[in-house]
């Protein structure tokens, strides 16, 4: 069977996943460090540092795949993108829940099927060797977020907490949304097979894929915390 032929797309792709896999181990650096501060279980926070290494090897195994695409270029990655800020004059717990909601419930959460998706019809070696990790990984990091929750809502903050997530989560909704489902994406649904095969999808998959992710994963994990993510979603007007 014929090698794939690597596209500047795919280059492209690549390339940003080398630099996204940077940003997410830098911000899950961070936080652990408020986690730390804040007196978290002990297994929070080593479950935190090990996500940190877990997306440093993840930028590795990109990276590889990058080269092996041909891709020459160094990632350019900002580094105002590399740390959490603080909203001053509030608790540190509020904007604990805020990257632990946001980053993990909502991100890691969604791309868990996402790489699932993106692995299933990847043929090249290189880049299916970085997926089958980085697929195995999101699992642990996605559970990661939906253990924070909870144990931040048996603390003593847990009120406004709960009030912040309530008030918060349609515009992390929007944000995601924005990311993932873009109206310039919704008729993108032809790919080629080469770039397929190295690991890339559609770009209405992704929004096929958020939806489903709306209705399988957020509305009842949020609900076994009594949050209505359903409302948050629909007051974007977006029905599921």
């Amino acid at each position: 069977m014929p090698k794939p032929v690597a596209s500047e797309r795919v280059r492209g792709e690549w390339l940003r996943r080398v630099e996204a896999e940077y940003r997410s181990s830098a911000i899950t650096q961070h936080l652990t460090l408020w986690l730390t501060q804040i007196g978290a279980s002990p297994d929070l926070v080593k479950a935190g540092l090990r996500i940190a290494a877990d997306e440093i090897a993840h930028a590795d195994l990109s990276h590889r795949a990058y080269h092996a695409a041909g891709g020459t270029d160094l990632p350019r990655i900002g580094r105002e993108s590399l740390e959490l800020r603080r909203h001053e004059g509030e608790p540190l717990e509020l904007d604990v829940a805020r990257v632990g909601v946001e980053v993990f419930c909502l991100g890691e959460t969604v791309a868990v099927p996402l790489f699932k998706e993106i692995r299933e019809k990847c043929t090249e070696k290189t880049a299916r060797r970085c997926l089958d990790r980085v697929l195995r990984d999101e699992v642990r990091h996605r559970d990661f977020g939906w253990t924070l929750l909870p144990w931040l809502l048996e603390g003593p903050m847990a009120g406004p907490i709960r009030a912040l997530v309530l008030t918060e989560l349609p515009s992390y909704f929007a944000r995601i949304r924005s990311v993932y489902a873009p109206e310039i994406a919704r008729d993108k649904i032809a790919i080629a097979s080469d770039d397929r095969a190295w690991g890339l999808i559609a770009p209405a998959r992704y929004g096929e894929i958020l939806r489903r992710t709306v209705e399988r994963d957020w509305i009842p994990r949020f609900a076994k915390v009594g949050i209505d993510a359903k409302a948050a979603w629909d007051a974007l007007g977006a029905q599921a």
